[in-house]
């Protein structure tokens, strides 16, 4: 993304942030392309924002293990400017976002349970994008955000997904039988409002 363009859209986003809220981008890499396409959602990727030392940032599960990236950062990694902020509907007292901080940490403190999960199982100790948010909404705020289903459930419901590319990526097999959770049933959850959108 062009500087001008990323300074602009990392204006706008500041100018509506509030911590706690939910980002959604898209990346532009194969993997990721296959599950937005796999979920009929334009976004792949999520995370929630965070103030430290007055600057934003982002709290994420990506490759290799989870972070906090600099909100601009994180928003230069997203295809043709594409983000949406979701919001809780009942905004967050300081107390609820300190307690938001407080489970990321605990949640991202130690091996091997930081690290991403490139098969995006539900149950495994490792992380991915999606379950992290939940995992830390959750454990935070006893809200779950998002639906965890079957791959099977998953395909059904996406005719348009590419069955070859997930038995190609299972080296074979698809595990039709393990959970998953995706950013695209976080945009579709009914607890969180749309606050901004470029989409």
């Amino acid at each position: 993304m062009k500087n001008t363009h990323l300074n602009s859209l990392e204006q706008q986003v500041i100018a509506t942030l509030r911590e706690g809220d939910i980002l959604f981008i898209s990346i532009d890499a194969f993997l990721y392309k296959q599950v937005a396409k796999g979920t009929g959602s334009w976004s792949s990727h999520v995370g929630f924002a965070i103030k430290e030392d007055n600057q934003w940032m982002v709290i994420e599960s990506k490759v290799p293990f989870v972070c906090k990236t600099p909100l601009r950062k994180f928003l230069s990694r997203t295809c043709n400017g594409e983000v949406m902020i979701r919001r809780l509907q009942q905004p967050l007292s300081s107390k609820e976002i300190e307690q938001l901080k407080q489970s990321a940490d605990k949640l991202s403190a130690t091996l091997p349970t930081t690290l991403y999960h490139l098969g995006f199982d539900f149950d495994s100790d490792r992380q991915f994008c999606s379950k992290f948010v939940h995992l830390v909404y959750k454990d935070a705020l006893g809200i779950e955000l998002g639906k965890a289903q079957t791959l099977e459930q998953l395909l059904e419901e996406n005719p348009q997904a590419s069955v070859r590319f997930w038995r190609c990526w299972f080296l074979g097999f698809i595990p039709w039988n393990r959970k998953t959770l995706t950013p695209a049933s976080q945009i579709h959850d009914k607890q969180l409002q749309t606050i901004y959108s470029t989409v």
